[in-house]
């Protein structure tokens, strides 16, 4: 049985700081859904040179991420 992954890219600043995300939920800073996403997978990010990384989540995942931190934000 296969599992399907998202894959979700992140680029960071040169001070280390989130600059782009994929799969950002409105209204919320892209540093703060970067945390979201480290507090809630394991394992699951991995580094790349070039200031880049990705994610590898299955969509429920995501989803269960998404709806807390849009829980915090009402």
């Amino acid at each position: 049985m296969e599992q399907t992954l998202v894959v979700i890219h992140v680029r960071f600043a040169n001070d280390g700081s989130v600059r782009e995300i994929g799969e950002l939920p409105s209204g919320t800073s892209p540093q703060d859904w970067f945390n979201a996403l480290s507090r809630h997978s394991a394992n699951s990010y991995e580094s790349f040179a070039g200031g880049r990384g990705i994610f590898r989540l299955e969509p429920a995942i995501i989803e269960q991420v998404k709806a807390a931190v849009l829980s915090l934000a009402t």
